[in-house]
């Protein structure tokens, strides 16, 4: 079954936020737009080099009313002690989510039972609590935040315009289509 449209399901969870520990809940994700970004684990390869890429375009999220949060199974003590010790996740001031109980994974279905480990979900939440966006990806294949920033500027847009609806490679200022039955064929 799709997660497309469907409200978050309730979880709470510690973070590590800006050299802080910090509880975060389904309810911080209502009132304003999120991305919570899965990956399989903190010391490993490919997650620090998205992790990283993230931090790097932190600010435009922000720009947006955007937040991050980054979540794996490992522990909120864990994201702390690679944040000490990484120099890409170093840059990381978004949250980054424990999720040792697996209930975050869980609730998205991107848990790997049989690894204890979270596949690469990207998952962007409107203000509501909706979910809008849903990007999995194998475990090899990292992310590009840039086109994610692409993706969440055409969900808002999409989300503040009804009636209008945003073409294959869409970039903010270009233009959108009106779905009407004169647009049929004619594309």
């Amino acid at each position: 079954m799709s997660l497309i449209n469907t409200e978050v399901k309730p979880f709470t969870a510690q973070a590590f936020k800006s050299g802080k520990f910090v509880t975060v809940s389904d309810a911080d994700l209502k009132g304003k737009w999120s991305v919570v970004f899965f990956y399989p684990a903190d010391f490993t390869f490919v997650c620090p080099t998205e992790l990283e890429d993230l931090a790097d375009n932190y600010a435009e999220f922000q720009k947006l009313g955007v937040e991050i949060y980054a979540v794996s199974t490992d522990t909120h003590f864990s994201h702390k002690a690679w944040h000490d010790t990484s120099a890409a996740v170093k840059k990381i001031d978004y949250f980054m989510v424990g999720d040792p109980t697996q209930t975050i994974s869980r609730n998205f279905e991107v848990l790997i039972e049989a690894a204890g480990l979270a596949d690469r979900g990207t998952f962007v939440i409107d203000p509501n609590g909706v979910i809008q966006i849903v990007e999995i990806n194998a475990g090899g294949i990292g992310r590009d935040a840039k086109e994610l920033l692409r993706k969440v500027k055409a969900a808002q847009y999409v989300a503040s315009h009804p009636g209008e609806v945003c073409p294959a490679k869409w970039h903010e200022g270009e233009k959108t289509l009106a779905p009407s039955l004169d647009l049929v064929g004619k594309i």
